[in-house]
């Protein structure tokens, strides 16, 4: 604690939010992994299994338009500890007996949990922008992509750690131990992070909550097909298709998905580098046009082959980390341009609106995954996958250029 207290306020304060940020992506990732599995176990099909984050999904499009006003209004600080205790409540709701765990209730917990998880992310990525001049580009490209990344790279371990409390402590018993440890977390974030962080000079008012720029709105239009495309297959069939066609127990699925998404954060975490940073580059719509327009040949690549009568196990492992190292850069130059686009003074009103079309994505995605593989198979979902990527590649040909780094 001495040790932060001798650090610059506003690196101590990333340091609080990034920490944060880290906290609830463990507790996220561990979960949606567990409630994978675990019902997928107790016999719900794909598409029931897709429906109990049906609320999830939903509850984030509104929590990030309505949680960028907030987080205007009444502090970043705020919107960031209300995401944190909202987690726990949706944790210890999944704790009741056995018998309680019906498909409504649970898609209650679920809502509860995306409305925090978006209060949360929003609130973390918006806090960045405060903490960086506006004249340092550069930095602001290297903060963005560490926080991104390093999340992504924990949401891997949360998935990991999902499937091994599952397989040790049982459904109940991992849930309420990632809910006592949380709450400790959040106690702390109340006492140390920094009051009204992002609380705009003027009160916004609900007419601003739709984003005005033409840059925001067709990086957000390009950001749900991106994520969309990533969820339709990654969500629901793929870990059900690793679980009933391959043979895999929950430790490998847990530990599998949870190796990609680490290495997946890891790309992102260095995306700076890769696009170009060190040369005085940064990302402009010609890079989130190119890097689209690589990624879209992937998912038709694996499904092609999926097709060709080669090991399915081979061709998923070799094009899904393909597809991860290209997503990840796409992903991290998306968070950049957001936080980069968006006005300082009530940053949160444009970046929650971002996120909402984000977690549309991420809708759209979930329920076709659970839906076009139950009916169609994986290789289907993959099609779509490539469909989604080529028009987020198209979309992002009217973003603007940037300037470089500093």
């Amino acid at each position: 604690m001495h040790a932060l207290s001798r650090l610059a306020p506003e690196v101590r304060q990333y340091l609080l939010v990034t920490s944060n940020y880290w906290a609830f992506t463990l507790t996220d990732g561990a979960l949606r992994m567990l409630v994978v599995l675990h019902f997928h176990s107790l016999g719900y099909t794909p598409l029931q299994i897709a429906a109990l984050f049906l609320f999830y999904e939903i509850f984030g499009v509104v929590t990030n338009l309505l949680g960028g006003y907030l987080g205007a209004r009444l502090g970043l600080n705020r919107t960031m500890n209300i995401g944190l205790g909202l987690q726990v409540a949706a944790l210890l709701m999944l704790t009741v007996p056995a018998a309680w765990l019906t498909i409504p209730w649970v898609m209650g917990a679920q809502a509860l949990s995306g409305i925090a998880k978006d209060l949360n992310k929003m609130s973390a990525k918006s806090s960045i922008k405060l903490l960086v001049p506006e004249s340092q580009q550069g930095t602001l490209y290297q903060w963005v992509a560490i926080l991104t990344g390093s999340k992504n790279a924990l949401k891997g371990v949360g998935f990991f750690m999902g499937g091994a409390l599952l397989a040790l402590l049982g459904f109940t018993g991992a849930v309420l131990a990632m809910a006592a440890v949380l709450a400790l977390i959040w106690l702390a974030s109340l006492r140390l992070l920094q009051k009204d962080l992002g609380k705009a000079k003027a009160k916004p008012k609900f007419r601003d909550l739709l984003s005005k720029s033409l840059a925001i709105n067709l990086l957000s239009a390009a950001r749900l097909f991106l994520f969309g495309a990533r969820d339709v297959w990654f969500v629901v069939a793929l870990p059900v298709y690793l679980s009933s066609v391959l043979g895999w127990d929950f430790w490998l699925v847990g530990g599998f998905l949870a190796l990609w998404v680490i290495g997946y954060g890891i790309v992102q975490s260095f995306a700076p580098a890769i696009t170009g940073k060190s040369s005085g580059q940064l990302p402009d719509g010609r890079a989130a046009f190119a890097w689209a327009a690589v990624l879209a040949g992937v998912p038709a690549a694996i499904a092609l082959g999926l097709n060709s009568g080669l090991s399915a196990q081979w061709v998923l492992l070799g094009g899904l980390l393909l597809f991860g190292a290209l997503f990840a850069v796409n992903s991290s130059l998306h968070s950049y341009l957001i936080v980069s686009y968006a006005k300082e003074d009530g940053v949160s009103l444009d970046v929650g609106f971002y996120y909402m079309s984000n977690a549309a994505g991420r809708l759209l995605g979930t329920l076709l995954s659970g839906w076009v593989y139950q009916a169609y198979g994986l290789a289907a979902c993959l099609w779509i996958s490539s469909g989604f990527v080529l028009l987020a590649a198209l979309i992002s040909i009217g973003l603007p250029r940037h300037r470089l780094a500093v």
